[in-house]
Formats: C-alpha cells, structure tokens, sequence
C-alpha cells in the first residue's frame, strides 16, 4: 500500500521504518525541517520498561497537593479557560484507583517490554548508534519511608517478570559510584538492570536514513492542515504542500493528535503535558552517573548519554504553551548538582521543553479508528521513547494484515468506553 504519515517524531519514524521493510511505499510529511526536533528532541533518554506506569493511581491526588505546594515539586498546574483540560484531568483522576491502576498498567508493561526487544533487534540488524547504554535503571529514595514503601511495585515487577535489585546505601555506590560522595543523601534505591538509556533524537535521525535506505521519502516544512474524508475513509490530507493521497493514514502528532482528529467525530483523549530538561557537558567523567538514576523525591532522570548528561522532569499542564520557567531549570540543576556536583558543566548547559501526549490512564492508542483507513499511534506519554519499537512495529503488522506478536486490542480506538468509561 502507499501509506501517508503524519509526524516525524520517534513514533512516526518507527513507523515508517517498519511499514517500509515490511514492502510499503510509505511518505512521512512533517511541519518542521528535519525529524525528532519536537518532543523527541531532548527527553530524558530512558528506555525503560519496568517503570512503564500510569501516572493516574492510588493516592496520587493527596500527592499532587503535595507536589504543587514543594519549591521543586514535580507537578505544576498553569489554569486556563480550557475544557479539554479539565475534562482531561477529571478523567485522570477517575483512573486513580487500585482497580483501574492495575489494568492500566498491565496495558503498558507488554508494549514497553516488546519495544525494548524491537529496540534490541535493531540493534543487532542494522548495527544503529545512539550513545546507548544497557546498564539498567537506578530509582534512588532520598529517605528510608520511600524505601520501605517499594512492596507495591515490586509486587507488580515480580508480576510481570521483571528483573529488580533492592539496594542499600552501598549497593546504590556499587551501581553508581559518582554517588559516593553524596551518600548521606540518600538511603537506598531499587535497581531495574534490563533498562536502557540513549538518545531519541540522535536515534530517529539515525533511523530515518535507514528508512530513506528502503525508500521512504521525507516531506519536511509541510504544515498539516486537516484530514480529508468521504464518509467512510480519508481521501486525502491537506497541507501546506498540497493535497496528499495515500492508501492508508498513520496519524502520529502527539499531542496535536486529537486536534487534528476532532473534527472528523474522533474524541481522542490526548492532553500535553510539558516536561523540561537541561543537557549538560561532561566536565569530570568521575563524577557523572553511568547510565539513569531518578531522584523519587523530585521526580527527575538524571542520564548518562555519551560526553553530555541529560536531567529531565517536571510534569506541567499548561496548554500547548512551549514557553521556558527559570523556575522548572532551577528543579533540574538542584536536582543533578545535589547529587552529581561534579559532573557536569552548568554554566553551559542547555535549556529545553516538549509536550508529552498523555492519555488520562495511561496506555497510548494504537490501530485503527471508525474511518477504514486511518491508524493511530498516539498517546504515548513520557514513554514514547520506550514504546517507539514496539508501537511501530505492531501498527506495521496490523497494516499489513500480520497478527501483532503481542496482544494490543486493549489500546485500540475501540475500547475507548472500555478504558475511559
């Protein structure tokens, strides 16, 4: 088939890539000039699918009062007159349960953990370079109470299979030894050594040239105005380079999915939620972390990529405003030069945002919709990194008629009063 995508990002360029090999004649048209310069630009840089959890679940609305009144605290909420915002948080906070947690999550591990093996598989196939690392996952407790509250998620590892180190003070140095020095700082922390950490960008890049390899074209600088139907399909989609037509459609906007779809009858329940992160030169490799290490009190990734370090975090709901808080870096570099002062150098660090697209429950939409030939893979959250593989490769099987190697009927548009109702 000839199959249009919308999006460049790490979503869209799996896509394309998977579709390709799989013998499609694939365009991937995006509004910027070159791929990933949007939300997979700067992430935090985690591969991680043994933290593949909602964000909605239990106790996380006494948390978040928590959170919001904290001088660093993980959460900020920016009102604004917008419906779909506080319809978008009301359905959050109905996922806050026990129940709806554990279905939930038990959505997101398989996508996460299948992504990781795609992930590994390219690798192998095409020999790709990202400043990757396999040297797990560090989550580091600030204090002995976040220790001892770890039952629950360990539970659900032991669940799912998934491989867990709980560490004391001196297992953290062992893992991560630049920790050494701060080590009054902290009390322990769970390990998870099957994660990953590398660069989204420098990978989509890297990706999309494969991709170009096998015949993919590129269409960049071509704003996306709005999707064309006929009743039952789409026939073609408008953009600032003219009208496209294409067999099949794979929309992968992010956070700008749902706008896109609306008015076509589609109620897809995608929100962005900003995340900031700085990158920071290596000024003493000694004294930089070895691969991901979160610091649970601020919610922030600290990550080893290459000759730079990567601190994100923040969860701020605020429209789709792009805009940069001094207040959001301050949270960063406290963050790493409390416990890395010797890392990195912050007087030439680099400041950005990106616009996560976040469903309320958690789980991204993938497959197809009421319209015949239009697909998603959206939603993905702060994981869309850890999902890309595995998203792009399932969405290539369906458009292809292959029976996915996992089961993914949870994440599609039809189970929306399944998952949202």
């Amino acid at each position: 088939m000839k199959v249009l995508i919308l999006g460049s990002g790490v979503i869209g360029v799996t896509s394309a890539y998977y579709l390709a090999r799989a013998g499609h004649e694939v365009t991937v048209v995006d509004r910027q000039p070159e791929p990933a310069l949007e939300t997979s630009f700067a992430n935090a840089g985690e591969v991680s699918p043994g933290y593949s959890s909602p964000w909605a679940g239990p106790g996380v609305p006494v948390k978040a009062i928590k959170w919001l009144l904290m001088k660093h605290g993980p959460l900020v909420i920016r009102p604004k007159f917008d419906p779909v915002m506080w319809v978008w948080l009301a359905k959050m906070l109905r996922n806050c349960t026990s129940e709806r947690y554990a279905v939930n999550k038990s959505r997101m591990i398989p996508i996460a953990e299948y992504s990781r093996d795609c992930l590994r598989d390219l690798r192998r196939d095409i020999g790709i370079q990202y400043d990757e690392r396999s040297q797990g996952t560090l989550q580091l407790f600030r204090y002995q109470s976040q220790l001892d509250g770890t039952a629950e998620d360990i539970a659900v590892l032991k669940q799912y299979g998934v491989p867990y180190e709980v560490l004391s003070r001196e297992g953290c140095i062992a893992a991560e030894p630049a920790l050494a020095g701060v080590k009054e700082k902290f009390a322990g922390g769970l390990r998870l050594p099957q994660d990953e950490t590398g660069d989204c960008h420098m990978f989509t890049q890297a990706l999309a040239k494969h991709a170009q390899a096998l015949g993919v074209r590129f269409m960049f600088n071509a704003g996306i105005d709005r999707i064309v139907t006929d009743g039952t399909r789409v026939s073609g989609v408008a953009t600032s380079a003219g009208l496209l037509h294409a067999d099949a459609y794979v929309l992968a906007l992010g956070s700008w999915s749902s706008r896109l779809v609306a008015p076509l009858g589609i109620s897809l329940p995608v929100y962005p939620v900003k995340g900031y992160s700085i990158t920071v030169p290596i000024k003493d490799a000694s004294g930089a972390p070895e691969s991901t290490v979160m610091d649970e009190s601020y919610k922030v990734a600290i990550t080893r990529l290459g000759n730079r370090i990567r601190v994100g975090g923040t969860a701020e709901i605020s429209g789709y405003s792009d805009k940069l808080y001094d207040a959001r870096r301050a949270t960063l570099d406290h963050s790493l030069t409390d416990l890395f002062p010797r890392g990195g150098d912050l007087s030439k660090a680099t400041f950005w945002s990106g616009l996560r697209p976040m469903t309320p429950d958690g789980p991204p939409v993938i497959g197809a919709t009421k319209y015949a030939n239009l697909h998603l893979n959206t939603g993905h959250g702060t994981l869309g990194w850890t999902m890309s593989c595995g998203s792009g490769r399932v969405l290539a099987d369906m458009l292809s008629g292959k029976k996915p190697d996992i089961d993914v009927s949870a994440l599609t548009v039809d189970r929306y009063a399944h998952r949202f109702g």
